[in-house]
């Protein structure tokens, strides 16, 4: 006997890397989470006018060689036809999670600048602990990215039990956490009804004068979390006002 072929699409290549771009990145460019980035930690040398290149750079090199024998990916930008203000532009937008900065100072005081990318915090670090000030910076900024997205995305969530709450979270690009009978007659109702609002909201702030920018689409389910929140007995469904099963996103 035929049957159709049970299948089904994670998307995580392409999907995880552009919300990986979304969730992260700003206005400077890519910020990149240190445990996938290709390159973790960048040295600069920042040359002057009197003191010896070589010295700077050789010492640029040493600190590379020991955060690579610690496990991190760096590279060291000996570039000598750009300034060190265009070098920290270039690896901002690359989103690199730490930039290393060594000059003709910080190799008399024995330390370096270490800025880190995902929220421009700098502080100077002795050569002698390089390493392992740089692998726990790592972590530190990994926990600090993944809190701050997990906040963002709590906050972008709005819990409703009632129909006519949908339409303006939805306006402020709220997704929306609702009790649902889970039928598929009221996923179309649900897709038609927000469809039919949204494009009469569109049509209506297109004629007034400095009015915010409507949404134009339809809603549609995203999940059915596994983290469910408490569901009072004899809750209903946002939509149907039939007995509600479980809390859905949309």
């Amino acid at each position: 006997q035929k049957r159709s072929v049970e299948q089904t699409s994670w998307g995580i290549t392409t999907r995880s890397l552009g919300i990986m771009i979304m969730v992260h990145g700003d206005d400077k460019g890519l910020v990149l989470p240190p445990r996938v980035a290709p390159t973790q930690v960048v040295v600069i040398p920042i040359p002057a006018a009197k003191a010896d290149p070589g010295e700077i750079e050789s010492r640029c090199d040493a600190l590379a060689a020991e955060l690579s024998a610690a496990g991190v990916r760096v590279e060291v930008d000996k570039r000598n036809n750009y300034t060190p203000g265009w070098k920290y532009n270039w690896w901002e937008m690359k989103g690199v999670p730490i930039r290393i900065e060594v000059g003709p100072k910080d190799i008399a005081k024995g330390t370096c600048r270490v800025a880190r990318r995902f929220d421009g915090v700098k502080q100077d670090c002795d050569q002698s602990n390089i390493s392992s000030f740089v692998v726990a910076e790592l972590d530190r900024i990994h926990d600090d990215m993944l809190e701050k997205a997990t906040r963002e995305r709590d906050e972008g969530i709005a819990k409703v039990t009632e129909w006519y709450q949908v339409m303006p979270l939805l306006n402020q690009r709220k997704l929306i956490l609702a009790p649902w009978c889970e039928s598929p007659e009221s996923e179309a109702k649900i897709k038609a009804a927000t469809k039919e609002a949204s494009t009469a909201e569109f049509m209506q702030a297109s004629t007034e004068e400095g009015a915010a920018p409507a949404l134009t689409g339809a809603m549609k389910s995203l999940c059915i979390p596994l983290d469910q929140p408490p569901m009072e007995p004899g809750t209903k469904c946002f939509f149907t006002g039939q007995p509600a099963k479980r809390w859905c996103l949309f």
